[in-house]
């Protein structure tokens, strides 16, 4: 999956339309999967469709870090756990 596929998917599960945003989302995109790599998710998992999920997760605790909490979420840290184990993805993903 490219970046632009990528920052396509994680802009409709956040219910965002336009290119106002896009710079701003693409360097969250890209500090949840520097994240995520951090945390051992392999490439492979990263650039596949089971990502898109917790990436968005992500972003989207990223943007309301100025909600006063800070943090990422549970299910953030759930998904990015779930995916650190995944070694292999599916050729359909």
């Amino acid at each position: 999956m490219t970046e632009a596929e990528l920052l396509s998917k994680v802009k409709i599960r956040l219910g965002i339309t336009g290119v106002f945003q896009d710079e701003l989302l693409s360097a969250y995109i890209s500090d949840v999967k520097n994240y995520l790599r951090d945390a051992g998710v392999t490439d492979d998992v990263l650039t596949s469709e089971a990502s898109v999920g917790v990436i968005a997760r992500g972003v989207s605790d990223s943007w309301n870090y100025g909600s006063g909490d800070g943090q990422f979420s549970e299910i953030f840290y759930q998904r990015a756990e779930q995916l650190r184990h995944k070694v292999e993805v599916d050729a359909n993903e």
